[in-house]
């Protein structure tokens, strides 16, 4: 289905191309709910699956306003308007709050309880474990998060079985923005080969200049600035969508994907997480009370 105008979409700043050979809509798999098979199937051939509706719509709301509120004692928001409108402050130019979404029990209800790890629990047919870091995506008027893959920046685990939940925090329009993958992106070797094995925070010791990485903050894991070069490059078609609370994807960390451009006055609420089998390593870097995340204790050294 080709995305009716009038609204121009937009990714870091580029104007997408909106043919019907450039740019689809997700399949809705609502449909197979309750038939693993054709669940792993899509997730396979696809590297996503989209629910829509299936998490609790009234606890995806609780979760948005406990955001909004903390949101808006951060000086975030707009005072003039109702906190759950999430009118960014004309001030605000961030893209994301991580650390505000610490200790929200109505956010956890959704993300690590009820039909989220009903879902997982499911889907990999044994028990799960999930990330304890949660990614707060706060994003303001302004540009998307650019080009990439998961798995650059959580692969020392379980790169083959850990998958990310995106979990819209309200109704999520096309002028909002959201996110957008790039059509079976997982199954390309010379990504595989090449960018997906990246660890972005890794440096190499032998290597003159290789240790800058060492004061990065995850910026060596952008793919490239330009949606239309790399889906020239790689083929497929951008992928994109409107969502209303409870709507739910799930996606393959080796999926290439980024956010629209948010082109309202207001700010786009969202969250990843992540999910693999209990059984199989994790990455440390996002575990644990106090997880290193992309800091000093995070980098590592080798040679190449």
């Amino acid at each position: 289905m080709i995305i009716a105008k009038p609204i121009q979409l937009r990714s870091k700043g580029h104007d997408l191309d909106m043919d019907e050979r450039s740019l689809g809509r997700y399949r809705d798999c609502s449909d197979m709910v309750g038939d693993l098979g054709r669940l792993r199937e899509h997730m396979r051939e696809e590297g996503y699956v989209f629910l829509r509706g299936y998490l609790d719509c009234e606890d995806v709301l609780e979760a948005r306003r406990a955001m909004t509120e903390r949101l808006a004692a951060e000086g975030i928001l707009d005072p003039e308007h109702p906190a759950m409108e999430a009118v960014a402050h004309p001030d605000y130019r961030g893209d994301q709050a991580h650390l505000l979404a610490r200790d929200c029990p109505e956010l956890e209800k959704v993300l690590y309880a009820g039909p989220m790890m009903a879902f997982f629990e499911g889907f990999l047919g044994r028990p799960v474990y999930h990330y304890t870091y949660t990614w707060l995506r706060a994003l303001a008027p302004g540009v998307g998060t650019p080009m990439h893959c998961d798995v650059v920046y959580m692969g020392r685990g379980a790169r083959s079985n850990l998958y990310t939940a995106w979990t819209p925090l309200g109704a999520i329009d096309l002028e909002l923005g959201g996110l957008m993958m790039l059509e079976r992106s997982h199954l390309l070797d010379r990504l595989r080969n090449t960018y997906c094995k990246r660890d972005v925070d890794a440096w190499c010791t032998n290597r003159r200049g290789g240790d800058k990485v060492k004061t990065m903050n995850g910026e060596n894991g952008i793919l490239a600035p330009d949606p239309n070069r790399i889906r020239k490059s790689l083929g497929g078609r951008w992928f994109v969508g409107e969502f209303e609370p409870g709507d739910l994807i799930v996606f393959n960390v080796f999926m290439v994907h980024a956010g629209l451009d948010n082109q309202s006055d207001r700010i786009r609420l969202s969250s990843d997480s992540r999910y693999q089998p209990a059984d199989e390593p994790f990455d440390d870097r996002w575990n644990g009370p106090d997880p290193p995340r992309h800091g000093p204790r995070a980098k590592r050294g080798m040679v190449c």
